[in-house]
């Protein structure tokens, strides 16, 4: 903190003042603390300076601002006109607290003899402006000419001269507190407070005197020289803002010229070079300034003292509006203000934007004087900045303002920095008590900001020369630490080190020394492998050694994970929840194809896994981009990385993207989080030039704008798109599942082991463990870093490995005296790199990663590595390779024969191209690069030597990829296995079972030394300490066995529920005991020893003699530098790393310093919603652009989409999938299921001989009216209805089948077709054609659409219908209106003659209940687009949701009293409205001189599953094709309509159908063209004809049939044309599903389900009521009630039921005789036949006993009398004399369950006599 050049700083002292300070302030109300800054900083015995001897040598430094604010003495006040009329608003405003009553002010007397009059001072001096506004007056510099208003002379203004930085700012902030004026009259100085000064020029005030109050202009000079009044000082904010010109021309200021382009970014909190410009210009949001470096070309110096880098912007804006109130010692303690003008532009520690490059331009020594001012204090306390400090030091010191008085300074003042940064970071925005509460604090509890301050001088005080050093390097980003080290490479600065390094650890120059070893070897080197290293051959041999015996490589072979095909739903199931979100953004129907790109970061090795991973998926075949001939080649089209030579790739692909409007492009942005920079801010840094790539391309117009294009971000580390302004939404992002339990992961071979596992790894309590700090290697850093203080730590920490390993080499080689000078760690690690391939026969062996981020110092260890290397012939033993982010991997030609071999590959230029080529080769790669990128690793990487990722590494991000380097999946059996290794004595099983125990992780105390007792071993102390299980220390001959002895207490490991299960210690001790026996002795006998330093957790050594152990896939060990073990070893449990406490990415900043913590168990939804609440992004960051005022107006991208999960755990191979299921996913909306089943009942037909030929279009009437109608039901829908008897029926013998006892409904068959262009579709279906039609435009009001009321009379009703229509406007034309009123008259019809090739003539009706969404109804692609009228029919509750789906159709809304009604309802009410519309058509066209019989009589009525329509053609059969059989071709319902309609002589039929498809419609012989038969689903309905015959009204099933048996009955015509079909859709919501029954008054919830059985009961009785309409549980009833009403019909189809008038469904086992009771009706041949039981349902008056006598019936055959009440029952019985030949008893009178409002019905039964 201190600089000793001014004065030497007692450092003892200094902390002992300070500590007494903080200690006083803690303890003591008041909270503005004791200053001390001021006395600690100068020696008391320099002598004092007097104000007076230093205030003429600053003269100099605000020549630049006078001359600024005279500007050639013109200045334009025409814009602060509004301002100088507030003068009298303002005058009598209170600056005291509002809350403090006014104080009563006397004024001190008048020293004896002086002068008292008004505009006078007390020397008697005129101090009005109209007497000296044409004087020349001098004042200091710093000070300025002020107008003071007197009470008593309102008009006039007094002049006065006052230090500048006591007056605010524009935006009335930053005066100093306290006073400094001088008198111009008298010429009297010195004046320290303004009650003194306010007295001397006798303004005789009656209140207290403030300078806020009385100080009330600026005074300026006229271009004439003239002195007048200026601007108002703006002591508060002022409410008229001035122009930025006019407060920059008028408003005297200091100011350095501002940068070019002020960036605004900030880190960590701190703003770097926070200027006076910021302040004075109205830049106080922070905006970054270039730091400005006075020396010529001089680098950044490492300063050690800890200046902040940046400050975030608002912070550093100063929050209160008004100046400290003059009562105040110190600055109030919400709110420290900073002179306005104490900032000198510095190169601080970090470089404050990425806006220039690291070694700053000169800049002229005119910007850098006139910034500091002095400020006036009691003499003593200034002090002298010395001549040549900057020189001397080679640093800037930063003076950080903490509270207090700050002295003079004197002297060279530009080379110091005085910086109101430190208070800045401490500003915390003023929180409610609501937010208060969130974080559980009180307001008592914060802290003030001096206190805080005065915590972290006394932290810093405190931190030796390391830390601060440490503390400097964090504030510098990635890129300007790594510059900063190339810098030092290129001048020079190292060489003092590289010299140190240039001797071994004994002393002895290292490069002689390997010279010598070189010569003593000669021509031979060590042998490659299968062989100890003290064995040499020849280079020749060395070259043509070869693998004895085929390896047991175990390359990861690419395939998908259940893991990761959980994922890749998730990415689907989010697509699909874009797709229905209703914004339109993403139409999924609209698209076929599935094409993509994935943009990776720049790394070679990147690309070629990628593509690797692209080939072995197959994704390109499966879909249909490449054939399989051309995947391979062409693959690398797919993958682009981010360099210069994106622009043309991604352009091609944009091209592609416009071009193919029916593809789904996904464009996939691997590893997003690495290069974050906005385009912007990266085209005015000039830095690196892949910086802002990503935002160029990902966030391109083009890109936001593409309907068919999702863009995929993919980010093991998403935090910094995590931000307040993330550009996606947080429901986009998909999350790697969690394994809670281990039986989640029992199925998996393998576990992933993660960052979690390596920090949880620390308490398993094993000797060697696998997350390391070599604490030899940091003490032997701490000296270094001491010696040589100017170099960054990772260039010395660089040298220092480089030299362990170099003298590890040796040491393991040819000198065993260096051994004790290597690191037990580094020696250990290259112990078991050069021996590994020395026992394989192979020459496999194991890799080790070393981490050195700068190109420069990894090229140096490469070439260092291998020449010690080299001349230590071990050149063939292991390979040294560059991991180079920039280039792809070079191996030596003797080393890819190796690989080659190993793999049985033939093909010559076959080279490694990604890491995980190199499994089993023995290498060292040096991995280099700003950042690791994603790439993965072999499963024979062992070691991670990240001994150089130390302080520059604080961010969550850049700590958390490096340790991802080691994550990956490990075998089960290496985690599961040897868990029984664990040493549970007595106070472990205590532990265990307290039921307080963590739930999350067993309480077994693994840090101290195991006991002798061992539960495992029965030896010295536990396997996990010394290696040996029971068996081999039995078996002397075997050598120290090491088993697997990976132990674990972590979640992935260990089966929580094992240990606390036991009851008591001893149970658990001996199953232990067994457990670890059988283990111990299976693992010892499976591997051989070990040569290495003695460790306990062992990768197995290699052996072919069991595989399942060579192959076991071992987590990695990490050897870390201390601050990051540090780090990383505090977790102890929950699933959140300890590395979540840093800040999460260097781009984004804390949106505050008081925020809650993360909760140790939170998962990664709640992490990113924690982030999105309280991180924000910089300036430089590519979404700084995506906010808005408020954060509503922040904009989510809608198809973007964010896929996270942690490094290496298959987020590649998961989105590879993704994309193929995306594609099976548009093809399957491409498909549709129908109904696919054969015709029912074929047996029960007599086969007509009547028939036309098969080359006929249309029946001929003639023919066709003397066919018999089929009364048979073939639809198999109705495969389970009672059959209908005819003479046929009556022969076939019907057995007895257990199908139809089985309660649950057969499934129905179903068939995948593809969609046509004739396609009826639902609402998820939107295209260009079809838009308007469907109307989906959001700017389309509802309110387009005019509802109609349209009342007929129905007959059958015997009352007043009144439906209505809801007619859009666009459909208008096809309707009647009265010309007065808008009154809704008919619908129009067509004439019979008309023919229109564009047009249909039937109206088409489509009744629709629960399909709001599902149902077919956009008959637009179906109707080939061509002029129809479609009415949807809807029930009146759901008249809402179908006009909100299909807000451009006609409905036909049903009344109210409907809406519990069946299809029935539906049908009668289309039929009944139709009939009367075509009354009244005929009428309006007879006035027009139609004939009444020419307007078209039709309607359609069809389902809303109807999707596809078929025509048949039938082949000739020829002597090639023995089979008989035709085809089928799609064609549109437009057609197939047209084709009917067109039939000859059409009026004649009542009704027209087609048949159903199935499969085998073709296969089958041909059969007639037309059949006179039951149609269903699609019929074409003569309302004329059937003018009398009416549908069911109250019917919830088989309404159709019951209609087509009442047509035929009179004699109308119902005709099905064979040669076309229609297809159903398998649609599993709404439609003519089953109510739910339940009771109507619930009980409980849990009740069983209620069996139709139940659904009648006695009338009176107690039953349960049910909440149903009669008709339904009657039919429902009568359906499963066969046994007990007719149990004479039971499997008889010689003996039907008989049913008058009606059809009803009775049960599949009972045949069914309908007999129409109207005159002249044809009716099935009844003669001799006996029926077995007579159904009567709601018979009318046709129905007479006359009737009932012609009919004979079984003796006991059964009656079911049903009518609407029991008066009307009795009646029947009565009327129909039934009691004559039938038995009735009370008991058998029955009602349906409702209750009496519900209008049961009610039914009787008897027994024929």
């Amino acid at each position: 903190m201190g600089n000793s050049y001014a004065g030497q700083l007692k450092s003892a002292r200094f902390e002992e003042a300070l500590h007494n300070s903080i200690e006083a302030s803690l303890r003591c109300s008041s909270v503005v603390p004791r200053p001390i800054f001021s006395q600690l900083y100068l020696d008391p015995d320099q002598p004092p300076f007097l104000p007076e001897d230093v205030k003429p040598k600053v003269e100099e430094l605000d020549k630049e601002l006078v001359h600024r604010y005279s500007q050639n003495g013109n200045l334009d006040f025409s814009t602060n006109q509004t301002v100088n009329e507030m003068e009298d608003e303002e005058e009598d405003e209170d600056m005291s607290d509002s809350s403090s009553p006014p104080i009563p002010y006397s004024q001190k007397p008048a020293p004896e003899g002086s002068c008292t009059t008004d505009g006078f001072c007390q020397a008697g001096k005129d101090l009005r402006l109209v007497s000296l506004c044409m004087e020349q007056i001098d004042i200091p510099a710093g000070f300025l000419l002020v107008g003071a208003k007197s009470p008593n002379l309102p008009e006039h203004i007094l002049v006065c001269a006052v230090d500048k930085r006591f007056l605010p700012d524009d935006h009335g902030k930053n005066a100093l507190l306290g006073f400094s004026g001088n008198c111009i009259g008298c010429g009297e100085r010195g004046f320290r407070y303004f009650t003194e000064f306010s007295n001397h020029i006798n303004l005789k005030l009656t209140t207290q005197p403030k300078k806020q109050k009385h100080l009330k202009y600026y005074l300026v000079r006229s271009s004439q020289g003239v002195l007048s009044k200026g601007p108002l000082i703006c002591w508060k904010e002022c409410r008229s803002r001035q122009s930025s010109a006019a407060s920059l021309s008028a408003k005297p200021n200091s100011s350095v010229s501002p940068s070019t382009t002020p960036e605004g970014g900030s880190a960590n909190g701190y703003k770097s070079g926070f200027t006076q410009t910021d302040v004075a210009n109205g830049n106080a949001n922070g905006g970054r300034n270039n730091v400005l470096s006075s020396t010529a070309s001089r680098p950044m110096p490492h300063s050690t003292s800890p200046s902040p880098g940046c400050a975030a912007g608002d912070q550093a804006s100063m929050s209160n509006s008004g100046p400290p109130k003059k009562r105040h010692r110190g600055w109030s303690p919400g709110s420290p203000v900073p002179p306005p003008g104490l900032a000198v532009p510095v190169p601080t520690v970090r470089p404050s934007a990425r806006t220039d490059p690291l070694l700053s331009v000169p800049v002229p020594q005119s910007m850098l004087t006139g910034i500091l001012q002095p400020q006036p204090i009691p003499a003593g306390e200034t002090v002298i900045v010395p001549e040549n400090l900057l020189n001397n030091s080679g640093v800037r010191p930063v003076i950080l303002i903490g509270y207090g008085t700050l002295p003079y300074f004197y002297g060279n003042v530009g080379d110091i920095v005085v910086s109101p940064l430190l208070v800045n970071c401490y500003k915390v925005p003023q929180l409610e008590n609501k937010d208060l509460d969130l974080l559980g604090l009180t307001s008592s509890q914060l802290l003030s900001v001096e206190n805080m301050i005065l915590l972290t001088i006394q932290y810093l005080v405190q931190l030796g020369q390391y830390q601060s050093r440490a503390l400097a390097e964090s504030m510098l980003t990635t890129s300007e630490f790594l510059k900063e080290i190339s810098y030092e490479l290129i001048t020079g600065k190292v060489s003092f080190l590289a010299s140190h390094f240039k001797n071994t650890s004994l002393g002895d120059d290292l490069d002689k020394l390997l010279e010598k070893m070189l010569q003593q070897r000669g021509e031979s080197v060590i042998i490659p492998f299968n062989g100890d290293v003290s064995e040499c051959v020849s280079s020749q041999e060395a070259i043509a050694m070869v693998s004895t015996q085929e390896p047991d490589l175990d390359v990861d072979t690419f395939q998908i994970y259940q893991p990761q095909l959980t994922v890749a739903r998730k990415l689907l199931s989010q697509v699909c929840a874009i797709a229905d979100s209703g914004n339109q953004s993403l139409d999924l129907g609209h698209f076929s194809k599935v094409d993509f790109i994935v943009i990776v970061p720049r790394s070679e090795v990147l690309v070629q896994q990628t593509l690797q991973r692209i080939r072995q998926s197959g994704v390109l075949v499966d879909l249909g981009l490449e054939d399989n001939g051309t995947a391979y080649q062409r693959a690398e089209k797919y993958v682009v990385r981010l360099d210069n030579e994106i622009q043309t790739k991604f352009e091609v692909f944009m091209r592609r993207v416009k071009q193919n409007p029916y593809t789904l492009f996904v464009l996939v942005h691997d590893n997003a989080h690495v290069d974050l920079t906005s385009a912007i801010s990266s085209s005015l840094s000039h830095g690196e030039p892949s910086h802002g790539l990503a935002d160029r391309v990902i966030n391109c117009r083009e890109v936001l704008e593409a309907f068919n294009l999702l863009v995929l971000q993919v980010s093991s580390f998403p935090y910094a798109l995590q931000t307040q302004q993330s550009r996606i939404s947080s429901s986009n992002e998909v999350h790697w599942i969690q394994f809670d339990t281990v039986d989640d992961a029992a199925s998996e071979d393998k576990l992933y082991f993660g960052l979690n596992e390596y920090s949880k790894s620390l308490q398993w309590g094993v000797t060697s463990p696998l997350l390391r700090c070599d604490e030899t290697f940091e003490k032997m850093v701490n000296t270094l870093l001491e010696r040589y203080p100017r170099l960054h730590s990772m260039v010395i920490r660089c040298y220092l490995l480089i030299q362990q390993y170099s003298q590890a080499l040796m040491a393991l080689t040819t000198m065993a005296s260096l051994r004790d000078h290597s690191t037990p760690e580094t020696l250990s690690i290259m112990d078991d790199l050069i021996t590994s391939p020395g026992k394989d026969k192979n020459g496999c062996g194991h890799m080790l990663v070393i981490r050195v981020p700068s190109v420069q110092l990894a090229m140096l260890a490469k070439e260092r590595l291998q020449e010690v290397r080299d001349k230590l012939g071990l050149q063939y033993r292991f390979e040294i390779l560059l991991g180079n982010p920039a280039s792809e991997l070079t191996v030596a030609k003797h080393f890819v024969t190796r690989l080659k071999t190993w793999r049985g590959y033939e093909q010559d230029d076959w080279i490694p191209r990604t890491y995980q080529d190199l499994e089993g080769l023995p290498c060292i790669v040096i991995l280099t690069g700003k950042d690791p990128l994603g790439e993965s690793f072999p499963r024979s990487l062992k070691y991670c030597d990240l001994r150089l990722i130390d302080s520059s590494y604080l961010t969550r991000t850049a700590l958390e990829q490096e340790i991802g380097l080691a994550c990956c999946y490990v075998s089960k059996e290496a985690i599961r296995g040897p868990i029984v290794a664990l040493d549970l004595s007595e106070k472990e099983h205590e532990k265990a079972n307290v039921s307080e125990n963590d739930s999350d992780e067993l309480l077994i105390d693994l840090d101290r030394p195991q006991s002798n007792s061992s539960a495992v071993t029965g030896t010295s102390g536990s396997l996990a300490d010394n290696g040996v299980s029971s068996s081999s220390a039995a078996d002397k001959s075997q050598k120290q066995a090491p088993s697997l002895n990976f132990q674990t207490v972590a979640h992935s490991s260990v089966d929580e529920g094992t240990y606390p299960s036991f009851t008591t210690g001893e149970t658990m001790k001996q199953e232990c005991d067994s457990l670890g026996n059988q283990m111990a002795s299976s693992t010892t006998s499976k591997l051989s020893s070990l040569s290495s330093v003695s460790q306990t957790f062992r990768w197995p050594a290699h052996s072919a003699k069991d595989s399942k152990v060579l192959h076991a896939a071992l987590p990695r060990i990490v050897i870390l530098s201390k601050a990051a073990y540090c780090l990383l070893s505090s977790q102890k449990s929950g699933n959140l790393p300890s590395s979540s406490s840093l800040l999460p990415h260097a781009d984004v900043s804390w949106l505050s310093s008081l925020r809650p913590l993360l909760h140790k168990d939170v998962n990664s939804e709640e992490q990113s919603l924690y982030y999105r609440q309280w991180t924000t992004a910089r300036q430089h960051h590519a979404d700084f652009s995506n906010q808005g005022e408020a954060s509503g107006s922040r904009s989510f991208h809608p198809r973007r989409l964010l896929l996270t999960g942690p490094p290496q755990v298959g987020k590649t191979g998961s989105y590879l999938q993704f994309l193929r299921i995306l594609f099976r996913m548009l093809i399957r909306l491409l498909e549709v299921d129908v109904y696919d089943e054969e015709e029912v009942n074929a047996n029960h037909t007599e086969n007509s001989e009547i028939t036309q030929s098969s080359n006929d279009h249309w029946p001929d009437i003639e023919i066709f009216s003397k066919m018999p109608f089929d009364l048979s039901v073939h639809d198999p829908k109705y495969r389970t209805i009672s059959p209908v008897y005819t003479e046929q029926l009556s022969r076939v013998k019907q057995e007895t089948s257990k199908e139809t006892k089985s309660e649950e409904p057969k499934k129905r068959e179903t068939m995948s077709m593809m969609l046509t262009k004739y396609a009826a579709y639902n609402t998820f279906h939107h295209c260009e054609q079809c838009h308007q039609y469907m109307d989906i435009n959001p700017a389309a009001q509802i309110s387009d659409s005019t509802l109609h009321a349209f009342t007929f009379s129905s007959s059958m009703l015997g009352e007043e219908v009144q439906l209505h229509f809801i007619i859009p406007k666009s459909k208008e034309n096809h309707f009647v209106f009265s010309k007065q009123g808008k009154h809704l008259e008919s619908m129009r019809l067509p004439l019979v003659s008309d023919k229109n090739l564009n047009a249909v003539k039937s109206p088409i009706f489509t009744p629709s209940s629960g399909r709001h969404e599902h149902g077919l109804l956009n008959l637009y692609h179906a109707m080939e687009g061509i002029s129809h009228l479609h009415l949807l029919v809807v029930k009146e509750y759901e008249m809402p949701l179908y006009r909100k789906y299909w807000p451009n159709h006609i409905m036909l809304v049903l009344p109210g009293m409907f809406n519990n009604a069946g299809v029935g309802a539906a049908r009668f009410l289309i039929k009944e409205l139709s009939y009367h519309n075509l009354e009244l058509e005929r009428n309006r066209l007879e006035e027009l001189g139609v004939k009444r019989q020419c307007v078209w009589p039709f309607i359609v009525v069809m389902d809303d599953s109807c999707v596809l329509w078929n025509m048949h053609s039938v082949h000739e059969q020829s002597s090639q094709s023995l089979e008989p059989g035709g085809s089928s071709k799609n064609v549109s319902l437009k057609s197939v309509l047209q084709h009917i309609e067109a039939t000859p002589k059409i009026v004649h039929y009542a009704i027209l159908g087609v048949q159903k498809w199935n499969s085998r419609l073709n296969a089958r012989k041909a059969k007639a063209p037309f059949s006179r038969c039951h149609v269903h689903d699609f019929i074409l309905l003569n309302i004329d004809l059937t003018q009398n015959v009416q549908y069911d009204l109250n019917r919830y099933f088989c309404e159709d049939v019951d209609f087509n048996l009442r047509t035929n009955s009179s004699s109308l015509l119902i005709c099905r044309f064979n040669n076309y079909s229609v297809m159903k859709k398998h649609i599993q919501v709404g439609g003519q599903k089953d109510f739910v029954v339940k009771p109507k008054i619930m009980v409980s919830d849990s009740l069983a389900p209620i069996m139709p059985l139940q659904y009648v009961c006695a009338p009176d009785s107690e039953h349960t009521l049910l909440a149903a309409p009669s008709q339904f549980l009657l039919e429902k009833f009568l359906q499963h009630a066969t046994y007990k009403l007719f149990p004479k019909a039971i499997h008889n189809f010689k003996n039907p039921v008989l049913a008058i008038d009606c059809y009803l469904n009775i049960g599949l086992e009972v045949a069914i005789c309908y007999i129409s009771s109207r005159p002249h009706s044809v009716n099935v041949n009844c003669e001799g036949v006996f029926f077995s039981g007579l159904l009567l349902y709601l018979c009318d008056s046709f129905v007479g006993a006359d009737l009932l006598k012609q009919f004979r019936f079984l003796k006991g055959a059964t009656l079911c009398v049903i009518c609407q009440d029991r008066s009307s029952l009795r009646q029947t019985i009565v009327r129909l004399e039934l009691e004559d030949e039938w038995q009735f008893r009370l008991r058998d009178e029955f009602q349906t369950a409702n209750s009496s409002d519900d209008k049961p019905l009610y039914f009787l039964t008897g027994r024929h006599i």
